[in-house]
């Protein structure tokens, strides 16, 4: 008898616990996800794989969409190294592999075989992509992202872009963006740490 009723006991503090459980606020990720998840439109860029790239090489993987240029100075070199160093951590995260795509915005200048050279420096997950203008402005444009465009005749010129990181989900879908933190004196950036438990939270409940 005595066995029943801790046996009982037992079984009511597991359905309490699992009640209380269930009740408690779900962690929110800090980044903007989009729900539902918006759709991309269709493009067609040059890339680092070799081969053109579409909208099919987005999905059955979790990619990370970084408007740069081989040339800049800090944002992109800086951001580059960041997400290498947290790729480990965002591997552990989901069951679908992770992807980063650098989006050249030079197309003047970054050829297939300079985005090739300077996107596998950082890894095998590292995908340099680029277009001309008339191709690339509307796929960044559609990413909520922007970029300048140097006058006509340039060849020393920096590009203003976003520093912000686009996530696409394995249904190649715009799922969410991390936007880069603004400190006086220190150079944009999107913060890793955060950008690590929000991907776990995201991807958690798309797997």
């Amino acid at each position: 008898m005595q066995k029943l009723l801790v046996s009982i006991v037992a079984l009511i503090a597991l359905v309490f616990g699992v009640v209380i459980y269930n009740n408690l606020p779900k962690p929110e990720p800090q980044a903007l996800v989009y729900d539902p998840p918006r759709t991309l439109e269709s493009f067609t860029l040059q890339s680092s794989l070799g081969n053109d790239v579409t909208i099919s090489n987005l999905q059955g993987q979790w990619t990370l969409l970084f408007t740069g240029y081989t040339f800049c100075p800090d944002i992109c070199p800086t951001t580059m190294a960041n997400l290498r160093k947290a790729m480990p951590d965002l591997q552990k995260q989901a069951e679908h592999p992770v992807n980063v795509w650098m989006i050249s915005v030079d197309p003047q200048r970054d050829t297939v075989e300079r985005v090739t050279d300077y996107a596998s420096f950082f890894g095998p997950e590292f995908v340099g992509v680029r277009a001309e203008h008339p191709q690339l402005y509307p796929f960044v444009n559609g990413l909520g992202l922007m970029y300048s465009i140097p006058d006509e005749g340039a060849t020393d010129y920096l590009v203003n872009h976003s520093a912000a990181i686009v996530l696409v989900n394995p249904d190649g879908q715009r799922q969410a963006i991390f936007k880069a933190e603004h400190v006086m004196g220190e150079i944009p950036s999107v913060n890793m740490t955060q950008l690590i438990t929000d991907f776990a939270i995201i991807a958690s409940q798309f797997d």
